[in-house]
């Protein structure tokens, strides 16, 4: 069937091939992307692979004509037929020559090759004494062509050479690519199996229609090796106008922390504070969605915001005073400074932006101009929030690094006042995160050493009290100068944000400094803020480990509003009960003495808990609900989230009043209630299958629950808002609250308004939960008289 088709169209085939080999040539003819040697080769080819199946299409057109042009055209046809079969072989072999001397600079020349041009050669005179002594071919009366005796000798040269130039095509397989490769064995191979096949298919060409087909092919195979190979270089250049691009970015890395360095040796308590401040701009940029280069930019502005430094002069730098002492307006021109030395770097203009408005506040009280809003440039925003965070947490001449949570409240307080309330709250987020898988009480952190002159003169960083025994132990060295003074190590309990003991009225506010207490190895103590202090008899088959003649134990543990402490020493064992204000504060074992030197301090957290049981009481507790209850009961919360009310159903609209009062030790904003919606088999929260949807907190935060739910989250400040300290002052008297839910399907609305913070949520359930429960619960503070409508 094949054959019949290829047959009885065989003549429009080859014009169509003609027509597309001639095509290729031209083609040819104008490109400029093959060198000039190859070019003209591959044109050879197309060349000689049109003719011959052009004159092969004669000599089919001429057959049986008996006219005299007839019997010329079909002689000649079939002589340049024949002569062009090995001419292609002929022209294979240059471009197969061209490619091993001219691939990659690879000089490779082959016998072999050098057989088949002379063997190619021979074949096309043999073809054209062939032509006057029909060895190969004659015609009969009629002008008919006919195979001679001699026909097959002449598809030797079309079939032996190319299997001879296949041999060192494959020997050479690893200078060729692909593409080449492939179409060097279609060349070969598929004119051989057509050159088979002809022999039975007597009347139909298709060995010439196959030369010419992978003449073509080979055209398309070299254009589309050119393109991978441009591809490749263009490839190649890009990787390395971006290694050089990284390059160029380390060098100015590099050179930009080199010159930061050098200003921060103007201040030993500013070293690394510049990369800090760039890292946290970079994370806030990148939480506004911003792509890799505005990263970058606000980085790179944050790290030299502060070059100005290096143009004052050290007494204004170096001053040991608080800021408010401070030399301000000299001090002011950090900025101006900053800008006028980071103006030379013209291509990134940023650069002095950010040094110069990063000290702009979001009201308009800031400097150099006193830009407000939005009229910051947005950079300048971002720094201003990074540089303000990683001050507050920085150690300074006049004083200790601040706690995070400290830093927290500022920015919560000061969103759309100091800080661009975007920004500010990306921040707040941040910290989150970060105090999430940090170790504040890090028992690392406390001194392993002590030398206690005077009293007190030395006292180590606070070991923290938990419900989990500690036990801590150390030797003292006694250094009195007579029997008849006083000496040995004592411990005072406390509690501060930097868990540090201070006497300074300004670190005792700063830090809420608060001291329950000091107690020494014998039978000795002092109440300050603790409610009291007692000391009960110590079980004497307890089986205490022995200790040496200089060594000490101390162990701990806190269950709510009491503390119990084990003192063991070399004269005296005793156990010390302690009752503190509530169960919400947090208590510190700070080591000291007089008179001695205390080494080898170990302290060894346990997985031991105490209960009720484990600690007798000593004082009653402090409740802040002994009030009238509702609908539900009133509740008392000591901790973040330590207590919740039970589940109220969420159906379709529901109002919850109540009174709240953060407890007395309550010193942030968030120090309030808190409202859950979640869903849970028990209808309690924490419960069984417990999925929380929304936690809003009434001074104006939320924390967006992705996982389960969507939240759309507004918060706005009333013109009654009286300002964050005395909504705090006011929360601590007492407030009356209301939250409004309304349901529809999934879609949850909850509205609140409270001393002027109005909040609005949007809650979409992305589940479709049995029962939809809210819960008040919160963080340090008592909810009574709740009820439900």
């Amino acid at each position: 069937m094949i054959f019949g088709f290829l047959k009885e169209y065989q003549l429009n085939i080859m014009l169509l091939l003609c027509g597309a080999c001639g095509m290729m040539a031209i083609l040819l003819l104008i490109t400029r992307f093959l060198d000039k040697r190859r070019k003209w080769t591959l044109f050879t080819m197309e060349l000689v692979a049109f003719f011959l199946l052009w004159f092969d299409r004669l000599a089919y057109i001429y057959a049986g004509d008996v006219s005299s042009k007839g019997y010329i055209m079909v002689r000649v046809s079939n002589c340049a037929v024949f002569v062009l079969t090995s001419a292609v072989v002929f022209s294979f072999n240059l471009y197969l020559q061209d490619l091993l001397t001219g691939e990659k600079e690879q000089k490779i020349r082959s016998k072999r090759l050098t057989a088949v041009g002379v063997a190619s050669f021979f074949g096309m005179v043999l073809a054209i004494a062939s032509a006057f002594n029909d060895f190969y071919y004659y015609f009969d009366a009629n002008n008919t062509y006919h195979r001679g005796h001699g026909f097959l000798v002449a598809y030797i040269i079309p079939i032996v050479c190319p299997l001879v130039q296949y041999t060192v095509i494959r020997q050479n397989k690893k200078h060729f690519s692909k593409l080449i490769y492939t179409s060097l064995v279609l060349y070969i191979f598929v004119p051989i199996i057509c050159g088979i096949l002809q022999i039975f298919a007597y009347g139909v060409s298709i060995v010439n229609m196959a030369m010419v087909a992978v003449s073509v092919s080979l055209y398309i195979f070299t254009y589309l090796d050119i393109n991978n190979t441009v591809e490749h270089a263009h490839t190649v250049e890009l990787q390395n106008m971006q290694g050089e691009h990284q390059r160029m970015q380390r060098l100015f890395d590099q050179t930009a922390k080199a010159f930061v360095s050098a200003v921060e040796k103007k201040d030993d308590f500013t070293k690394g504070n510049a990369v800090k401040v760039a890292e946290y701009a970079r994370k806030i940029t990148a939480r506004c969605g911003l792509d890799k280069e505005e990263c970058d930019k606000a980085y790179y502005a944050a790290l030299l915001h502060d070059v100005g430094l290096i143009g004052l002069p050290d007494s204004v730098i170096k001053n040991e005073e608080d800021p408010g002492k401070w030399d301000v307006e000299t001090f002011r021109q950090k900025p101006a400074i900053g800008k006028e030395i980071l103006s030379n770097i013209t291509e990134f203009p940023y650069l002095s932006v950010g040094a110069y408005y990063s000290h702009e506040r979001y009201n308009g009280t800031g400097y150099p101009e006193g830009l407000k809003g939005e009229d910051i440039p947005e950079i300048a925003r971002i720094i201003a929030v990074a540089d303000a965070y990683v001050t507050m947490t920085s150690k300074k001449r006049y004083r200790d690094a601040k706690p995070d949570f400290v830093a927290r409240e500022a920015f919560v307080k000061g969103a759309g006042i100091e800080f661009d309330p975007e920004f500010a709250g990306l921040m707040v987020k941040i910290i989150d995160e970060e105090s999430s898988g940090k170790q504040h009480d890090d028992i690392s952190l406390v001194e392993k050493e002590l030398t206690c002159d005077a009293y007190r003169d030395n006292i180590s960083m606070g070991i923290p009290v938990s419900g989990n025994i500690i036990r801590i132990r150390f030797k003292s060295k006694d250094n009195r100068e007579s029997e008849s003074s006083f000496g040995g190590p004592s411990i005072i309990l406390f509690d501060s944000y930097d868990r540090r003991v201070h006497d300074n009225k300004k670190a005792i506010e700063a830090y809420h400094y608060v001291e329950y207490g000091e107690i020494w190895f014998d039978d000795s103590s002092i109440t300050t803020h603790a409610r009291r202090i007692m000391e009960i008899q110590l079980d004497d088959a307890a089986g205490y480990e022995k200790l040496g003649d200089d060594e000490y134990e101390i162990i701990a543990a806190k269950y709510d509003d009491h503390v119990k402490i084990i003192m063991r020493g070399p004269h005296h064992e005793k156990q010390d009960i302690i009752a503190l204000t509530d169960g919400s504060t947090s208590v510190y074992i700070g080591i000291t003495g007089e008179k001695c030197e205390i080494s080898g301090i170990t302290i060894e957290q346990t997985d031991e808990v105490v209960d009720e049981k484990s600690i007798p009481r000593i004082s009653d507790e402090i409740s802040y609900i002994d009030h009238m209850e509702s609908d539900i009961k009133n509740i008392q919360i000591s901790q973040t989230r330590s207590a919740a009310t039970e589940g109220i159903e969420l159906k379709n609209r529901l109002r919850i009043n109540f009174h709240a009062m953060s407890l007395p030790v309550a010193s942030f904003i968030w120090h309030c209630p808190y409202i859950a919606i979640f869903s849970s088999d028990d209808g309690q929260v924490f419960g069984e299958n417990y999925h929380e949807y929304a936690l809003i907190k009434i001074n104006g935060e939320n924390e967006i629950k992705d996982h389960y739910s969507e939240n759309e989250f507004t918060m706005k400040k009333k013109d009654n808002f009286p300002g964050w300290e005395e909504w705090k002052e006011k929360n601590k008297e007492g407030v009356e609250c209301e939250v409004t839910f309304e349901r529809k399907g999934n879609s949850i609305i909850t509205t609140t308004e409270n001393l002027g913070i109005y909040i609005e949520n949007v809650t979409v359930i992305k589940e479709n939960p049995a029962k939809i429960y809210v819960a008040l619960t919160g963080d340090r503070v008592a909810l009574t008289d709740i009820r439900i409508r």
